[in-house]
């Protein structure tokens, strides 16, 4: 039963990711914010982790493993990660608003890893849902290409 949740979840948020991309390309009203050339591959690539381990936090919670999902959350997505993923340095070329929603993210992702380690499984998709929706929200409002 937990699997199935868990593949649903996974299924439905791949389909309103690429709805969302497929629909920005014939319109994108989006802020568009400048970086550096290897600033930018720099973010895509952040963002490109932060997918992954999302996508393997839905795994351990399929697979009722909270520590392994907390664990992951905080290292990669949480407050503690900001330093390996160069925050500092990129938070200068971001609007105001875009730095927020990261901030956002990184901060429901170390609640997230205090919730999954509680062992509250409803809490921590509750708390994944609002990881996902700090990133939605970025996305949504800004693109850097």
């Amino acid at each position: 039963m937990k699997t199935m949740k868990t593949i649903t979840c996974s299924i439905l948020f791949t389909l309103l990711v690429l709805s969302g991309a497929i629909s920005s390309a014939y319109s994108d009203s989006r802020q568009l914010v400048e970086l550096p050339e290897m600033m930018q591959q720099h973010m895509m690539s952040n963002m490109r982790n932060h997918l992954q381990t999302i996508n393997l936090i839905l795994i351990h919670l399929g697979n009722d493993e909270m520590d392994m999902a907390a664990e992951l959350a905080e290292q990669n997505l949480g407050m503690s990660s900001m330093n390996s993923h160069g925050a500092s340095r990129l938070a200068k070329f971001m609007p105001e608003g875009m730095r927020a929603a990261g901030t956002t993210m990184h901060k429901k992702a170390s609640r997230f890893a205090l919730v999954a380690e509680e062992g509250d499984l409803l809490g921590a998709y509750k708390m994944l849902a609002e990881i996902t929706s700090a990133c939605v929200s970025c996305h949504a409002g800004y693109r850097i290409q």
